[in-house]
């Protein structure tokens, strides 16, 4: 187990992976999909706000008329975007929480954050600022889901399919999503316009989410990655011997937990076994810990700001723009959009991210994207009348290009979900040491946070022709081009492959000075695998003590991190 496990990956024949079929069981999966659900938090958000936004009533409610054209942009993007906002400030305190209290009290502490700032959402008695409020409380539930279920996942899951598990995580976001879509068409449908509970039933959704969650998480087992850091062995074999479905003293459980608390003792020894300053100069002065910082940040940068993200959140919108007439049309058009992006995540969890590995799944993902957002663009550049000039009716001659661009927003929503969607949260989970897994993830998604608040503030004016300080719609477009075809050079040249590596053994990716990871990581760390798997085996019968556990000072091991490059 000190390398990862090379062979491809058939999910329908987890027993050929090399793991003990055992390992494949009921709890696994349980605390798989019970953990996963947590992406719904976000899916549910994106999908339901600009429906439920758009809401005769709800506009009526919070006297939207009453505002100029300019301040109702920015009220619907403020509106749209407070969730983020809040969620910056949750991702942040997520870390804090996750290694004081453990994983399974955090996800009731952020369920709980979550379930008040809906009800001050739904009980605004028609204030903007009670709108505010309540989303931007409920953004601090929210923003902690994404550091809390990918990293549980990432460390409960066998190396062989921890794509698989976290990739339920993104999964679920689409669940969300669809849910949200839905409930938006069918009570326009059903409900008509004229109502509260057009927009309260859909927002409902995110209490229900949030009270299962809270239910769920007590029949679930803590992380044992988690009890190990804490100094609680004996509580963390019996945990790890729950999820994988085998007795305390199998050789498997021995062996993984071996790997977890060598790992762990060793990041204590490089540190001395210091506090939180400790934490933070092994994130920022360790140049393997830099570079992994570096690739965490910058994925959350550059997918983002690719678009597909607003693009999900203003689908109704753009819709219309591309010239989708009629609000229940436009509706079910982005509830099949939900769909799509839904379908494409279960592709990529089970067929792609653990057999063709995260780099390729990403770059595939990278490249859908980059075709349609061109397409988009360059159709706004042909009809530049587009969402700029009101009251334009499109030509005759250019209704198949419009057809187009609206299939390739579809398409553009396939690559997402394939691509930058799963991998941020995947390659953030799984990239870090155990000591600073939950610090470096809550960083990572502030950011993420911060550049989805920037993105969803910043569209609706973007998107505002030039004379009212937008840059029109064709340069919105162009723009997001330009961005994803840069992250598909970035990945390229810098990201290592991941796929089938134990956490423990992540480091030896990181061996190589930075401009060569991205390229040649991977061939390095096979080579070190196999150096370090030998000596392993040889020692392995002599070097236990009376508990069963290799002793950390007996075991020959590689490189230090004061030895690696950035």
């Amino acid at each position: 187990m000190a390398g990862g496990n090379k062979k491809p990956i058939n999910i329908f024949r987890l027993k050929h992976t090399g793991e003990p079929s055992e390992v494949f069981n009921w709890r696994l999966w349980f605390a798989v999909i019970s953990f996963g659900l947590m992406g719904a938090a976000r899916g549910i958000d994106e999908g339901l706000i600009s429906g439920a936004f758009n809401s005769k009533d709800f506009q009526s409610y919070i006297h939207y008329s009453s505002y100029s054209t300019v301040e109702q942009t920015n009220i619907k993007a403020n509106v749209s975007a407070m969730v983020q906002i809040g969620s910056v400030g949750g991702a942040l305190f997520a870390f804090l929480v996750c290694d004081r209290i453990g994983r399974i009290w955090a996800t009731r502490i952020l369920c709980l954050l979550w379930i008040l700032g809906i009800a001050i959402f739904m009980g605004n008695g028609g204030s903007l600022g009670a709108v505010y409020a309540g989303r931007f409380v409920a953004g601090l539930g929210v923003g902690q889901t994404v550091v809390v279920g990918p990293v549980y996942l990432a460390e409960i899951a066998p190396a062989a399919i921890r794509g698989l598990c976290t990739c339920v995580f993104t999964g679920f976001v689409y669940l969300g999503i669809v849910l949200a879509y839905f409930a938006n068409y069918g009570c326009e449908v059903n409900l008509g316009d004229n109502t509260h509970n057009r927009w309260l039933v859909p927002t409902s959704l995110h209490v229900i989410f949030a009270g299962l969650i809270i239910v769920l998480s007590f029949l679930q087992y803590e992380s044992p990655r988690f009890l190990v850091k804490k100094g609680k062995m004996d509580k963390a074999i019996h945990n790890l011997a729950r999820i994988r479905g085998l007795p305390e003293t199998h050789d498997y459980v021995v062996e993984e937990l071996n790997n977890i608390k060598l790992s762990h003792e060793i990041e204590m020894e490089a540190t001395l076994g210091s506090g939180p300053i400790g934490v933070l100069k092994e994130t920022f002065l360790v140049p393997s810990n830099l570079y992994r910082v570096y690739l965490a940040l910058m994925a959350q940068v550059l997918s983002q700001w690719s678009g597909a993200g607003s693009i999900t959140v203003y689908a109704t919108d753009l819709f219309e723009l591309l010239g989708v007439a009629g609000t229940e049309e436009n509706l079910l058009v982005t509830a099949v959009f939900g769909i799509v992006k839904f379908v494409a995540a279960v592709i990529c969890a089970l067929f792609l991210v653990d057999v063709i590995g995260r780099k390729r799944s990403l770059l595939l993902g990278i490249t859908l994207q980059a075709i349609s957002m061109i397409y988009i663009a360059g159709f706004l550049t042909a009809v530049p009348e587009m969402g700029v000039v009101e009251g334009f009716v499109l030509p005759a001659h250019q209704k198949g290009a419009s057809r187009g661009a609206i299939a390739m927003i579809y398409i553009s929503g396939f690559g997402w979900a394939l691509g930058w969607n799963s991998m941020q949260y995947l390659l953030t989970a799984e990239l870090f040491p155990l000591r600073i897994r939950a610090m470096a993830t809550s960083l990572a998604m502030t950011l993420h946070f911060a550049n989805q608040y920037g993105n969803a503030r910043a569209v609706p004016n973007m998107l505002l022709p030039v004379a009212e300080g937008g840059i029109s719609p064709k340069g919105t477009f162009w723009c997001f081009a330009a961005v994803t075809i840069v992250g598909g050079i970035w990945v390229w040249f810098t990201v290592p492959e991941t796929a089938g590596r134990s956490l423990e053994s992540m480091d030896r990716l990181f061996s190589l000075p930075w401009y060569r990871i991205g390229l040649h990581g991977n061939k390095d760390a096979e080579l070190q695998d196999q150096v370090l798997d030998e000596k392993t085996q040889s020692f392995h019968d002599d070097n236990k003590d009376h508990s069963g556990f290799i002793n950390v000072e007996d075991v020959n091991r590689p490189r230090s991190r004061g030895q690696q490059g950035v």
